[in-house]
């Protein structure tokens, strides 16, 4: 990789991953692609990114990704155990080792009871299946740009040395 490329959080993840022989998907909402398409930015990244999906509108959770539609109903698409939900099933679907998901609210409106900036995200290494939760300012842009930096940050400390 470029030396420029390997400052990037999402290098850095791409690196350990392929260091270590991991692979990765992605399942996104609020972030609509922006997660994956930072780690495809990163040279070599077709050795360890499977893919991503996005299933922005809640139904799309439970059809691609197995979300429980009860727990849809029950709490809406912003919820820790969506997140989860979202990431275990992102990696069984595109047959990665590990799965993340980002779920939340981008703004500048409530969504379902939920301000702007609060956000979920999911992990799901080895047997490990975790929620994140974030509380971020700024406008839809930012919040969207800081969930996918702290999804990277926050993988990154998940994964081995």
């Amino acid at each position: 990789m470029a030396e420029h490329a390997e400052a990037t959080p999402a290098a850095r993840v791409v690196e350990v991953l392929r260091r270590h022989g991991l692979t990765i998907a992605v399942a996104e909402s609020l972030t609509g692609g922006l997660l994956v398409a930072d780690l495809v930015s990163v040279p070599g990244a077709s050795a360890v990114v499977r893919g991503g999906v996005v299933a922005y509108a809640t139904d799309l959770k439970a059809a691609l990704l197995g979300v429980d539609p009860e727990l849809l109903d029950a709490v809406g698409a912003i919820h820790p155990d969506v997140a989860k939900q979202m990431a275990a099933g992102v990696r069984a679907r595109l047959s990665a080792d590990i799965g993340v998901a980002t779920t939340g609210a981008a703004g500048p409106d409530p969504q379902d009871g939920h301000a702007p900036g609060e956000v979920w995200l999911g992990f799901a290494i080895g047997d490990e299946v975790t929620a994140v939760g974030l509380a971020l300012g700024g406008d839809r842009a930012a919040i969207r740009g800081d969930t996918v930096s702290e999804s990277l940050l926050r993988l990154r400390q998940l994964l081995p040395e």
